[in-house]
């Protein structure tokens, strides 16, 4: 069955559920148009129905591997992501301060259906790193922003969340991975070892992009016990050095694959 990305429905649905044409005319979108909203439209469409459509029978007849180490996309994926980043789907919604397009997020969220509909397995990995971006745009320190943002923004690296362990699933009040105090950069920032399992992280490793950014759930040594005692941290899998180049690899690593239905 060949898909094809249902362009009226997501109209219709846009224009007299969610409100879009309310949203141009409030003056928010200055340069939003319904003729703008179309050709977007109309080109994750294509996008979607003839890049990544193709990729979710194939994926499964040819899933990704785990060798030597590195994990190993299925066929395709690769230069599907390339196009996504190439096209500017990732930036979509996101401040321009940081290399986003700032358009609505109401746009963004068309385009997340488009790319389930055409390709769920795919299209979960976008959306882990739409959720690390708002997270480092909410409580990240100007350095963190400066470091990690531009390139998460345009898609060049990934995020993931870090939350599932063995013996903590959807209750997080019994996460039990560390964050020792490791010392500080010159400027100040501080810097931790963290060590633990974490189990279930999507798109928690793959060879799409060059760096991949982890914001990572662990317990400082004077936390309290629950989930009041928990703190997040950003775990690249890649050092970033101060000009912004890629260094060293960092201690963490993928040990197995989890077979998702459906993904």
């Amino acid at each position: 069955m060949t898909y094809k990305t249902p362009l009226r429905d997501m109209r219709f649905a846009l224009d007299q559920m969610a409100g879009l044409p309310g949203l141009m005319r409030s003056g928010a979108y200055p340069d939003l148009s319904p003729d703008m909203v179309d050709a977007i439209l109309s080109e994750a469409a294509k996008y979607c129905d003839e890049i990544v459509a193709p990729l979710n029978a194939e994926s499964d007849r040819r899933p990704t591997r785990l060798e030597n180490g590195v994990v190993r996309t299925s066929p395709g994926f690769k230069d599907a992501y390339r196009r996504y980043v190439d096209g500017g789907w990732n930036a979509l919604a996101f401040p321009e301060e940081w290399g986003g397009q700032g358009l609505p997020g109401t746009l963004a969220n068309a385009l997340v259906d488009a790319l389930n509909g055409a390709s769920m397995a795919f299209a979960i990995g976008t959306t882990l790193t739409t959720g690390a971006v708002k997270a480092i745009l909410h409580a990240g320190t100007d350095r963190q922003k400066k470091t990690y943002l531009p390139k998460m923004v345009s898609g060049a690296w990934t995020g993931t969340m870090n939350l599932t362990e063995p013996q903590s699933g959807s209750d997080l009040s019994g996460l039990r991975a560390k964050a020792e105090p490791a010392g500080a950069d010159p400027d100040g920032s501080r810097r931790y070892k963290i060590s633990g399992q974490k189990i279930f992280i999507t798109y928690g490793d793959h060879d799409m992009t060059e760096n991949i950014v982890h914001l990572v759930l662990a317990r400082l040594p004077d936390a309290p016990e629950g989930t009041a005692g928990i703190s997040m941290f950003i775990v690249p899998k890649f050092h970033v050095n101060a000009d912004g180049s890629l260094g060293p690899r960092n201690d963490a690593h993928c040990i197995k694959l989890e077979e998702k239905m459906g993904l």
